[in-house]
């Protein structure tokens, strides 16, 4: 009877045991992979942030790093006749507009926060911004960018703002 108890008692606890070896195999996995996309979407705000660098150090060999060659720039704003349009823009364009800023022109772009979101090889990163020109509030909007990440690196393919000077937090 002894023998019966015991028997009884150590598949109880090898049964617990392995209950806690899988628990504790199961926590871990889904902690590395929160880690894994924390550092993903990390990567991709990162590419982001280091666009912007670029963009204000007007440093055209840096933009380029960070996107597509078929990288897609659109704009949706207001145009002269008060009509809310896209307006689709060349990346060569933004480049050459950029490195022509004169020094005497200070401008920045602030940007207030950012949603990020992971998938696989995509990534999508909102970013509500307000931009300045000597030191004078102009426009606010949302720049929403779609990036892919191509060898281990996250590249911008695509970029769409909004401008508006109205309903903007200053």
């Amino acid at each position: 009877m002894v023998l019966k108890y015991l028997a009884y008692f150590y598949s109880e606890l090898f049964n617990i045991k392995v209950v806690k070896k899988i628990s504790f195999l199961v926590v871990f996995l889904f902690s590395l992979n929160a880690f894994t996309q924390e550092t993903e979407e990390n990567m991709a705000k990162q590419t982001v942030l280091d666009f912007f660098k670029a963009f204000h150090a007007q440093d055209s060999v840096k933009m380029k790093k960070v996107v597509s060659s078929k990288v897609v720039l659109q704009s949706i704003g207001e145009n002269r006749a008060g009509e809310i349009t896209v307006r689709t823009e060349k990346f060569k364009d933004l480049i050459r507009y950029i490195v022509s800023i004169p020094d005497t022109l200070q401008f920045e772009e602030k940007l207030l926060s950012f949603d990020v979101k992971v998938d696989g090889s995509m990534a999508n990163v909102w970013v509500p911004y307000e931009f300045w020109l000597n030191a004078e509030f102009h426009h606010c909007g949302v720049n929403s960018f779609q990036l892919f990440k191509e060898q281990s690196q996250w590249r911008i393919i695509y970029l769409i703002d909004t401008r508006r000077k109205d309903e903007c937090k200053k």
